[in-house]
Order: C-alpha cells, then structure tokens, then sequence
C-alpha cells in the first residue's frame, strides 16, 4: 500500500505513455499502455483516462478500486489521486507561448528538413494554435487527420510538392519534436 504521492517524474512520464498511446496504432498503443500500467503499478497506482471533451488521465491509488471502480469508502486522502488534462496544454499556458513553440517547432523542421517540409510544418503551428490552441506534438490522431484532408487543401494554399509529402512533413514534425511518429487517423 503506497503512502507518498506519485513524484512528477511518474505522473509526467504515465501521461506521455498516454498521449502516445492514443496516437499509435496498434500493436504501439497496446505497448504504451502497458508500459503506462506497469509504471503505475510499480508506485501502488492504477490509470484510466476520463473520456470527456478534454480527456483527462486519472491516477489513483490501487487500493482506492474494486472491480474497476473507484470506491469512496476506500478514499482516504483525496490528495494522493491525481489528473491531467491529456488535450491542449496546460492551462496556465498561454496561446502566445503555444504560437511560439509551434513556430519554432516548424523553423527547426524547415532547417533539418527543407522549405517543403517546413512549410507544411508551419501550416501545422498555424492549425494547432489556432484551432485547438495546442502544441502540435499534443494533437490527437483526429486532429492530424482533420489537418490533412480538410485544414490542409483549403487553407494552406499548397503547392504541388508540399500535397505530396503531407503526411511524412507532420510525421517529421512530431520526430523534430522528440514524439513518436504519430498516427493520423479517421475521425
């Protein structure tokens, strides 16, 4: 039975596990949520992400759940459960800190990349920022597709060689940020 809270080491590292896994396709997802459980695990915790239009994962002390469900009577320190918000940012983020990080996101993949690639990857900074007020690396699977085949042809005005390498420049992107090449999903 675990006494101390979750060091922010853990609790960082279990949302990252989360936000990857809800990206990957499988068997990746699979992989990162086990990997999420068992760091969890091994500090007394067991993780769920609340589905809501912020989606949020929640730790709680394994000795809080029976059967999968919280039970109140078991709560003996409300201090000790944690969340995280898993969409957007952080709330104390601001959209100009968001703009910057994307921009300079999408400079970095336009030196290591090429103009092509970087001038998608700015599409993308523009996208997240200004429509999900967001990192890009954070964008769900969802969002990079609503990005590709609705955002992207309309908005972006792009040439024929930026259409062609679309996907790759967002994958790019998300390697450029330190992420796992991320899956660009059906809504």
């Amino acid at each position: 039975m675990a006494e101390d809270p979750l060091s922010e080491e853990v609790i960082e590292q279990a949302t990252q596990l989360t936000r990857w896994a809800r990206r990957a396709a499988q068997p990746a997802a699979t992989t990162y949520r086990e990997r999420r459980a068992e760091l969890v695990a091994a500090h007394g915790y067991t993780a769920r992400v609340r589905e809501s239009e912020t989606n949020v994962l929640v730790l709680y002390p394994e000795e809080w759940v029976v059967d999968g469900t919280v039970r109140r009577d078991r709560i003996d320190d409300l201090d000790r459960g944690v969340e995280r918000p898993l969409s957007g940012d952080t709330p104390d983020e601001d959209w100009e800190h968001v703009w910057a990080h994307n921009c300079d996101l999408a400079d970095t993949v336009e030196t290591s990349h090429g103009p092509v690639h970087g001038a998608n990857a700015q599409a993308l900074a523009e996208f997240a920022s200004n429509h999900y007020a967001a990192r890009i690396e954070r964008l769900s699977s969802e969002a990079l597709h609503e990005f590709v085949i609705e955002y992207f042809p309309r908005n972006a005005w792009p040439s024929a060689d930026q259409k062609a390498v679309v996907e790759k420049s967002v994958r790019l992107t998300f390697v450029t940020a330190g992420e796992p090449e991320p899956t660009i999903g059906q809504p």
